[in-house]
């Protein structure tokens, strides 16, 4: 089983980026898992989302406390505290514009400990978009660094979610993204 943590702001699709990863390895015949951890929270304020991805059925029903994988929607957020529980060799994957090297400070961790990724999320969703909803960029990052699914699961995944004007454009974030990716 892989378990995905998710870092987020209200209102930036950090659910939503966790369904679409659940559509699409359940149309890749995985059993899933999505959910939210969230409580009176506003727009903005940081949320969390995960997802399960198995070859066999799911039988915990609780919160992910270590994490395979972690995806930072907002920069902001980063710091040591989004690498808590992140197992040995797990992967981190952020929406961040600058140089690994400073990832790597920001997060506290070295090269031998975890496995980093990072992407401009933001300024392609704003270029693609014309909005800073960096959801199915970070998608798109996922999808480079580890091979959780196969794009082409993410695409019809988005294009049952979304409509057709609006799936084009966020087909084509998350080609951008997966093309931009960049680790260690």
């Amino acid at each position: 089983m892989i378990e995905v943590r998710w870092h987020g702001r209200g209102g930036q699709g950090v659910w939503t980026a966790s369904n679409l990863l659940a559509m699409a390895a359940l149309m890749e015949g995985k059993y899933v898992q999505s959910f939210p951890t969230f409580g009176p929270e506003r727009m903005g304020a940081p949320i969390m989302a995960f997802t399960r991805i198995s070859d066999e059925p799911i039988e915990l029903h609780c919160g992910v406390y270590e994490p395979d994988i972690v995806v930072v929607l907002d920069p902001t957020l980063l710091g040591p505290s989004i690498v808590k529980g992140l197992k040995s060799n797990g992967t981190i994957i952020a929406n961040f514009s600058k140089k690994l090297d400073e990832l790597y400070k920001i997060l506290g961790i070295s090269k031998e400990e975890y496995k980093v990724y990072a992407v401009n999320a933001t300024e392609i969703a704003v270029k693609i978009l014309k909005r800073g909803i960096t959801n199915t960029a970070m998608l798109g990052a996922l999808v480079k660094a580890t091979g959780i699914v196969k794009l082409d699961s993410v695409f019809e995944a988005i294009k049952k979610r979304f409509p057709s004007p609006i799936a084009e454009r966020n087909i084509e974030v998350v080609k951008v993204t997966y093309e931009s990716t960049k680790g260690d």
